[in-house]
């Protein structure tokens, strides 16, 4: 009976401690991270107790925990996988090609550079 109950203190323990660890600081009410953890260490039934009673916020989804595994695994019921991405055209929304768009900024960067050597060239207005 001891045995039994020296075991459960045990995996209490280290239940709580995992769970400590593995939370925000956001996820935690009344005392900071280092003080649960002393709390359980050092008081592990009372500790332990404590802490799956009034230190931890129960009303966050396992998807905002911290370390909460694989995303996939929370994404829900859904069992039909994801649609396939669409196809992608080498033309934009406004049907111009790349080459295009390329050849149109390489453009706008010269009228820029001629505007640019047009305003230097000009002498200071006094």
């Amino acid at each position: 009976m001891y045995a039994f109950f020296s075991a459960l203190v045990v995996v209490v323990t280290i239940a709580a401690l995992v769970d400590i660890t593995r939370r925000d600081g956001s996820q935690m009410k009344h005392l900071p991270k280092i003080a649960w953890v002393l709390l359980v260490v050092f008081m592990p039934v009372i500790g332990a107790v404590l802490w799956f009673a009034l230190g931890r916020e129960w009303d966050r989804s396992p998807r905002e925990a911290i370390g909460s595994g694989d995303p996939r695994r929370w994404a829900g019921a859904r069992t039909e996988p994801d649609p396939a991405p669409p196809a992608r055209d080498s033309r934009s929304a406004d049907g111009r090609s790349t080459e295009q768009q390329l050849a149109d900024l390489e453009a706008e960067i010269a009228f820029y550079d001629r505007m640019r050597e047009r305003k230097q060239a000009q002498p200071p207005v006094e």
